[in-house]
């Protein structure tokens, strides 16, 4: 077994270029990568020697507008053997398609179609790109932040009496 090693710094020597920024907040670690570079820099925390992230924990979809870049996918990664977390994160516009880490995690297939139903973020090469939640007609992607909420108005302590009124009730 091999002894543990800092991700961080094993990525920075091996990816200088794809490493956008590092980010250290209430004992997480991100690491912002180049779209593009995604798929290398998933193989070698996978297979690296002292890193071994062997486990996806998820993938989710973020929604920044009015940001831009307007979207970010991040990846949470586990190593089983080493106790370690690390989360990968890739920014991206509107459009903009995201490689797939299907072939590195097979677990990424049904969380990468997820995140493409919630918010409508392509990922390239992906072996089954489809709706998984919605049905297949369904118009948009709900999560995203330009989604319209509903027909409804939500009802709070200041309005609650102008709503209430146009509730339909059950009439005894």
């Amino acid at each position: 077994m091999q002894p543990k090693r800092d991700p961080v710094t094993s990525l920075r020597e091996a990816f200088p270029d794809a490493i956008q920024e590092v980010v250290e907040f209430r004992g997480e670690t991100t690491v912002y990568v180049t779209p593009a570079a995604l798929p290398e820099v998933a193989r070698f925390l996978r297979d690296g020697d002292g890193l071994l992230f062997n486990f996806l924990v998820s993938v989710v979809g973020v929604d920044y507008l009015p940001e831009q870049p307007r979207f970010a996918v991040a990846y949470h990664l586990y190593s089983l053997l080493y106790n370690h977390q690390l989360r990968l994160k890739v920014r991206l516009n509107e459009g903009e398609a995201v490689p797939s880490v299907t072939p590195i995690w097979p677990t990424a297939n049904w969380q990468e179609r997820e995140v493409y139903d919630m918010f409508g973020i392509p990922f390239t090469g992906h072996p089954d790109l489809r709706r998984i939640l919605m049905p297949v007609d369904w118009d948009g992607h709900p999560q995203r932040k330009d989604y319209p909420l509903g027909y409804e108005t939500v009802q709070f302590s200041f309005n609650f009496d102008e709503i209430d009124k146009n509730k339909p009730y059950a009439r005894e």
